[in-house]
């Protein structure tokens, strides 16, 4: 059994439900699988990928569990109440070869967003283990331990880095569950101080680390279909944040249209009510600054905000990010696939998006056209023309 914990998932995922209990609970969603990397045939493994998704719908919250939870100052008594009833339901999951006859399977979830949020990371990395365990079936161990050790080699003990924080975020395209609680470890033990903590919740328990994280982008391509008008649904998702929580997890997520439409929404009030934003895709460099300068254009000290960075990050670039931006602001850093899937094989690209809400599509138009993932061309147009974004050049 892969996935042993209802836990074994990203913060961020329990923070948006929530939030989708206490004010989105008749929402209806529906979220697609899809594995980016060309040539890879998941077909002979939909049984056992069955097998394993019918098993983690078995699973429920422990009184131990609940009660870890329930010491989060920003959980409610009545959420945790309703995880204690709370299980995941096979019937709005479906599991099929894709119609192209081309390797591709098609993973899809439909029904309340509130019975489906949970589904997405376990399900991810159940997908990421049986692929591995089936083409590596003598995994190089040894191999990824010397890269974990290069990296933490390029960390640990440089002068003027103490500040330089790293945490896990690698859930969802993990090598195997076994592996990444050896990396957490193993990044515990040698990195001390400098290990800032997991996105996952079950290894925060048990290894007494910090769990991180907020929203992600299905929150905000969520509210496309649950605020007043398109055109505000970046700033009425924040608002609706900010509501749930008073101040409290206030990191924005700056991708879902790009950055100059997050600029444009993110004025001096959210400013200064959030407490710093995400990066997840486009150039970093660039980001940063304009983030910056708009700081500095809304008379905000930038010096009091945080960066996070958390798009396909290595240590290489954590080093040299940290060191264009250390003293401009706080920084954070989010190191997922390189930590938990480096063993020198090809690891898979593979998401799960939502891609409609309360029957009508929603997407993102990140600053790296190449992570969008919506059919419908005609709604893509639309948000484009709403957001006043530019059509991504032509290939």
């Amino acid at each position: 059994m892969i996935i042993t914990s209802l836990l074994d998932t990203d913060l961020y995922k329990f923070t948006m439900m929530q939030v989708v209990l206490h004010h989105f609970p008749a929402a209806q969603v529906e979220y697609r699988f899809k594995c980016r990397t060309e040539g890879v045939d998941l077909v002979p493994y939909i049984d056992e990928i069955r097998d394993e998704i019918r098993q983690l719908c078995g699973l429920r919250f422990s009184d131990s569990e609940l009660e870890y939870l329930r010491q989060m100052r920003f959980i409610k008594s009545d959420f945790i109440d309703f995880l204690d009833l709370f299980h995941l339901n096979e019937k709005y999951l479906e599991i099929t070869p894709s119609p192209k006859d081309n390797g591709e399977i098609e993973i899809v979830f439909r029904g309340p967003w509130l019975h489906t949020i949970l589904f997405e990371i376990p399900v991810l990395a159940i997908v990421n283990e049986i692929y591995f365990r089936n083409t590596q079936r003598q995994p190089a161990y040894d191999e990824g331990r010397e890269r974990l050790r290069e990296k933490i080699g390029l960390l640990s003990g440089r002068p003027g880095f103490e500040d330089c924080k790293i945490a896990d975020y690698g859930t969802r395209r993990r090598f195997s569950r076994e592996w990444h609680e050896e990396v957490i470890l193993t990044l515990k033990r040698q990195l001390g101080e400098q290990f800032a903590g997991t996105s996952n919740v079950y290894y925060a328990l048990k290894h007494g680390l910090t769990p991180l994280g907020t929203m992600a982008h299905e929150y905000l391509q969520a509210c496309q279909a649950l605020g007043p008008r398109l055109r505000d649904s970046q700033i009425f998702g924040f608002e609706m944040w900010a509501k749930e929580y008073r101040g409290d997890l206030g990191i924005a997520l700056s991708d879902v249209y790009g950055m100059k439409a997050f600029l444009r929404d993110f004025d001096m009030y959210f400013c200064k009510l959030f407490d710093g934003a995400r990066h997840d895709s486009g150039d970093p460099f660039e980001w940063g600054e304009r983030l910056l300068q708009h700081y500095q254009d809304n008379r905000v000290d930038a010096r009091t905000k945080t960066m996070i960075f958390s798009d396909g990050l290595d240590i290489p670039k954590v080093i040299q990010l940290y060191e264009r931006f250390r003293d401009r602001c706080r920084l954070a850093f989010g190191v997922g696939t390189n930590l938990t899937n480096d063993l020198g094989y090809q690891p898979l690209q593979i998401v799960i998006k939502m891609v409609r809400c309360n029957g009508q599509p929603v997407a993102k138009l990140t600053d790296s056209p190449g992570k969008n993932m919506c059919e419908d061309e005609a709604y893509l147009a639309y948000l484009r023309q709403v957001f006043e974004i530019a059509p991504a050049p032509a290939q």
